[in-house]
């Protein structure tokens, strides 16, 4: 294998939650009727995707661009309140980037992921955003740019998820994934079957000894 891929949300930050809390409160606040399906559905999908399902499915009553800017800048705000590090996730990137090329593949949006690169220094060269694909996950095409720009193949690349739609984008993408469940948001045991699962992100390194 030449390269190792990381989701963001759920596998090196605990933010899940925070995402639901934010877009639940900003719903709220702007007309919209919150539903059972629509944590689960918004898992994965791209900013222009999940600003379209906050006004369609939730009731928002504002353009897609105005609901995820203000879903987006609330993050913002959380994070620089206390940006969620999952405990051993800085440390399981350094020591594998010390091995291997690797890329962050996410689907939170570019402002985001910047945060957190500042925040934790740590040696990421690639951060690809689904804002800039077509589609967000169970797609695989933020998996498939991500391992474009390293320059490598994406069937010579390790995807580390945590949620259902992920683990299908990066099969999808014909990688070889390692899942570390989300424990809030557990990923779909069917999907589950066909990776391999950690039982958390430090024991990443020694998994790919």
């Amino acid at each position: 294998m030449d390269a190792v891929i990381f989701d963001l949300d759920g596998v090196l930050i605990d933010s899940e939650q925070v995402w639901d809390e934010v877009r639940q409160s900003f719903a709220a606040a702007h007309g919209g009727v919150w539903t059972a399906e629509a944590t689960r559905a918004m898992q994965g999908m791209s900013t222009p995707e999940w600003g379209a399902y906050l006004v369609s499915d939730v009731g928002v009553q504002l353009t897609p661009a105005e609901a995820s800017g203000g879903v987006i800048a609330e993050m913002e705000k959380a994070y620089a309140a206390h940006l969620p590090v999952i405990p051993g996730a800085v440390d399981a990137v350094r020591a594998v980037a010390s091995r291997f090329p690797v890329a962050i593949a996410s689907s939170a949006p570019a402002v985001l992921i910047k945060v957190f690169l500042d925040v934790t220094g740590l040696p990421v060269p690639v951060a690809v955003s689904s804002e800039e694909c077509a589609a967000g996950k169970p797609s695989p095409d933020v998996y498939l740019l991500a391992a474009s720009r390293l320059g490598v193949p994406a069937s010579s690349c390790y995807a580390v998820e945590d949620s259902t739609n992920g683990l299908k984008a990066a099969l999808a993408a014909g990688m070889t994934v390692l899942a570390v469940p989300n424990p809030h948001f557990p990923p779909a045991e069917d999907v589950l079957a066909q990776v391999r699962v950690l039982s958390s992100i430090a024991g990443l390194p020694d998994a790919l000894a």
